[in-house]
């Protein structure tokens, strides 16, 4: 244990290398001060991903179609599918019980919307009232497409903030008719979507409404599904495979596409997308830790080769101790303890300035894929395991050298 002497002592020996010592500690906190900002900005980048995949409800899956490669059943390749509502029914109806949230798609990307004198150019869309959560957009006025609006094929839009900032100023747009490809549409609401301007300039109708207003038939762009949630991440991957899967194969089938054509129907898996990102990531942090890791090692190598210094210094005095009955474990308790001492402090420095750095300048530094650094508890316990661990390793083999020492020899030493 330690005691008052004991701490005089290590005191002592310390000051006698003022400069080493202190440059050791340097070492060792700098050590301690890079793994943290490191991993801290891991975790950055771990919150901007994150924040990027909340843009869209979580697990949003796309289906659309495109031109064939491959002849199948005496049709040649280059042939266009076109989906429709039927193509729609079929995974709805199939995978009904594990949908959260789903819509077919029809879009016109160059509408003329206008209102009294103002026009503009805005997409619009042709969608379900599942949509809203889906482009996990927020209505701020009026509301969003419903059920009714959809069996009645009611002429009402919902627009971005964009286009009611464009055709309207400052006027309420809520019951004001406006004029989509020359067809009066009603607005109902206006909403907002976290994905910026371009998502808020468009504009949403029933697609009942749409196919019928504009002569599309039966005609979809595409379908967009959330699944329902599952506990963990590898599930939810799993069931998100299975299902892209399952829908690929239907619509293959239905519209007469050879089985290994994957160009005909084109898919997209948020969740397999974000696996990809989490693997970056965690292949990132990995180097954090690697690079922090070998900047303390090189800490730990300064502090070892200070203590062989002062070990060779304090030959004499060690040879003192033994010759009065100091036994080689003492010898060793010494070393160690001026050694867990140095970088025990050195230590709690760098953790010291590193955690202050991340709360008070980590905020500020925001960007797309960049969002409020910060290291948890659980890692900031572990860097303390650390900094001890670090101190007992660099201590004890100049330990176990001066405990080698012979009383004899070590009196000779000039």
């Amino acid at each position: 244990m330690f005691n008052i002497e004991r701490w005089q002592e290590i005191f002592d020996a310390i000051s006698k290398n003022r400069l080493r010592t202190f440059l050791t500690g340097v070492s060792v906190a700098s050590g301690i001060f890079i793994l943290v900002i490191l991993l801290g900005a891991g975790k950055g980048l771990q919150n901007g991903i994150e924040k990027q995949f909340e843009n869209d409800a979580q697990g949003i899956i796309e289906v659309w179609s495109n031109v064939t490669t491959k002849g199948y059943k005496g049709l040649n390749p280059g042939r266009q599918i076109q989906l429709r509502n039927s193509d729609y029914d079929l995974p709805v109806s199939k995978f009904n019980d594990q949908l959260d949230k789903k819509s077919s798609v029809r879009s016109t990307w160059g509408g003329i919307v206008s209102y009294g004198k103002e026009s503009g150019n805005y997409q619009f869309r042709g969608i379900t009232p599942d949509y809203l959560a889906l482009e996990n957009a927020t209505i701020i006025n009026g509301r969003f497409i419903n059920n009714s609006d959809m069996v009645n094929n009611e002429k009402v839009v919902a627009i971005g903030l964009k286009v009611k900032q464009d055709l309207f100023k400052e006027q309420d747009p809520i019951g004001k008719e406006i004029l989509v490809n020359n067809i009066n549409f009603k607005v109902v609401g206006v909403f907002t979507d976290p994905s910026g301007e371009r998502e808020e300039s468009r504009v949403y109708m029933p697609i009942t409404t749409n196919q019928r207003a504009f002569g599309a038939g039966d005609k979809l762009s595409g379908m967009q599904f959330v699944l329902n949630k599952k506990p963990d991440y590898d599930q939810a991957l799993a069931q998100s495979k299975r299902f892209t899967e399952g829908v690929k194969e239907l619509l293959k089938s239905k519209n007469i596409v050879a089985p290994d054509d994957d160009s005909a129907i084109g898919v997209y898996n948020s969740v397999e997308d974000a696996k990809q990102f989490y693997d970056l990531n965690l292949y990132i942090r990995l180097f954090f830790w690697w690079v922090g890791i070998c900047t303390i090692i090189a800490g730990v190598v300064g502090v070892s080769n200070i203590m062989l210094i002062i070990v060779k210094e304090r030959t004499k005095e060690i040879g003192i101790r033994k010759a009065l009955g100091a036994s080689p474990f003492s010898i060793i308790s010494m070393i160690l303890h001026e050694s867990i001492f140095i970088t025990t402090i050195a230590g709690f420095t760098g953790l010291l300035a590193s955690l202050l750095l991340l709360e008070f300048v980590g905020p500020m530094v925001q960007s797309e894929y960049f969002r409020n650094p910060e290291v948890d508890f659980s890692v900031a316990l572990t860097t303390l395991v650390l900094l001890v661990f670090a101190g007992a390793l660099a201590g004890f083999f100049p330990a176990y050298r001066a405990a080698k020492i012979k009383p004899i020899i070590a009196l000779r030493d000039e």
